[in-house]
């Protein structure tokens, strides 16, 4: 019932800017399944770009991840120009 309502994007604009605000970190990255279009689309839509394969510890080492990620500053910039909330 929830697909599709943008609950994602909202949580994820929510944890970026609490781990920018509160955690102090310089960035933020997400690890992403290469088949896992949806997810792709979403780290997109938070401005988030591609930073190339990754690797996950054991036990998880054999899946296959890209990197996607965003500086503090990428973050702030974006915010700024869309007002304090980002939007598609």
């Amino acid at each position: 019932e929830a697909w599709g309502k943008g609950y994602a994007f909202e949580g994820a604009c929510a944890s970026i800017d609490w781990a920018f605000e509160n955690l102090g970190w310089s960035e933020v990255i997400h690890t992403i399944d290469p088949e896992n279009h949806n997810s792709i689309r979403l780290a997109e839509r938070l401005g988030s770009t591609d930073r190339g394969p990754g690797q996950l510890p054991a036990p998880f080492a054999h899946i296959a991840v890209r990197i996607w990620g965003q500086s503090r500053a990428q973050w702030s910039a974006r915010r700024a120009r869309e007002g304090s909330h980002a939007s598609a």
